[in-house]
């Protein structure tokens, strides 16, 4: 197993373990006034769409155009959190979704984006509110 597989496994091995405990860890909870609750069934997810440096980019965005990438992703009930260009990197985008929709969000990313892209996927949850009133109090 190659390096990149292996990292590939545990990051489903952490987001399946992220769904399985998803409400039940608490360690790091914010007052309900402070944070915004996701639903049990709510999950969010962060992808790396890391570029293939060794083609240039107007070659690159022909690809993405050609299997249609950005008319399919995101797929249709999956809400965009943010979309960010990671300079050197690719870009970066994160996603909330129902816990139902990650098979077609898989799916998307893999009949639209490969090939230009290297993926990478990451459990992820909003710790802002969190961050921000631990800051606030500290001073």
């Amino acid at each position: 197993m190659t390096r990149r597989q292996n990292r590939s496994w545990m990051a489903i091995a952490a987001f399946a373990a992220a769904l399985a405990f998803g409400t039940a860890a608490q360690a790091q909870s914010a007052p309900a006034d402070k944070a915004t609750a996701a639903s049990d069934s709510t999950i969010m997810v962060t992808i790396f769409f890391k570029h293939d440096q060794s083609r240039p980019l107007g070659e690159l965005n022909a690809q993405l155009e050609r299997q249609g990438f950005y008319k399919a992703f995101p797929p249709e009930g999956v809400e965009v959190v943010s979309w960010y260009v990671m300079m050197g990197v690719g870009q970066v985008v994160t996603l909330r979704l129902p816990a139902s929709q990650l098979r077609e969000v898989n799916r998307v990313i893999e009949n639209s984006a490969w090939g230009a892209y290297h993926t990478e996927f990451y459990p992820t949850y909003d710790y802002k509110a969190v961050g921000i009133a631990k800051h606030a109090t500290a001073k």
